[in-house]
């Protein structure tokens, strides 16, 4: 319903600010190779960075935000193990992202899949060789880049925010780097042997027991 919902309302607001020439790429003139390139890169920040970062800087954001770091063993199915209420936020910064941009719904859709496939392939249970992965991470985020972000301990957990490009992290400092076989997964103030358990994480967030300094 969620995806329905939110799905039918971005693709009106990508038609209205393309009908009244909102944002700042209906302001400028540029190549469609640049074009793409700009979209998915600030696309990036708005739909994954911004509101990625923010849940781990605000409490009630980040307990919601807990259901998708939970998971021990992290895989494919990772990437789609989000609290409804985080969704809502994700969608919420990715809307105001396309009217600040000004995104065409076609360019919508590709960046939807271009986010799909870094999603999926990045919390999958692959193991790149570090001569191939680090590389790749000086401009985009490489599996091993992203499994940073799920070990189970700060300064890794908040770290790594963005889905595409490296960029954003490298930028604001928030980049790290490891070997995947020294990173264990989960989170250090939840009970391991719950993390396959649909009813303990629906009531994640208002677990009051549940202790964080966020």
């Amino acid at each position: 319903m969620l995806n329905l919902i939110f799905g039918l309302t971005t693709v009106k607001v990508c038609q209205w600010v393309m009908q009244h020439h909102i944002g700042f790429m209906n302001m400028i003139t540029l190549p469609d190779w640049s074009r793409v390139l700009l979209i998915l890169l600030f696309m990036d920040f708005f739909g994954q960075y911004a509101p990625h970062f923010i849940m781990h800087k605000i409490k009630w954001m980040w307990k919601l935000h807990m259901i998708h770091h939970s998971d021990t063993k992290v895989d494919v199915t990772t990437g789609t193990r989000h609290h409804p209420g985080e969704w809502l936020i994700r969608e919420v910064s990715t809307i105001i992202g396309i009217v600040i941009i000004g995104v065409p719904v076609g360019f919508y859709f590709l960046y939807r899949s271009v986010a799909a496939l870094f999603t999926h392939f990045n919390h999958a249970n692959v193991r790149v060789p570090l001569w191939i992965d680090k590389p790749i991470s000086w401009i985009f985020v490489s599996p091993n880049m992203h499994k940073v972000h799920h070990h189970y301990m700060r300064p890794y957990t908040d770290s790594n925010y963005s889905n595409i490009f490296s960029l954003w992290d490298r930028l604001f400092h928030t980049f790290r780097y490891d070997d995947p076989k020294n990173l264990r997964y989960g989170l250090d103030v939840l009970d391991d042997k719950h993390d396959e358990s649909l009813g303990y994480q629906f009531k994640l967030p208002f677990d009051k027991t549940i202790k964080t300094d966020y």
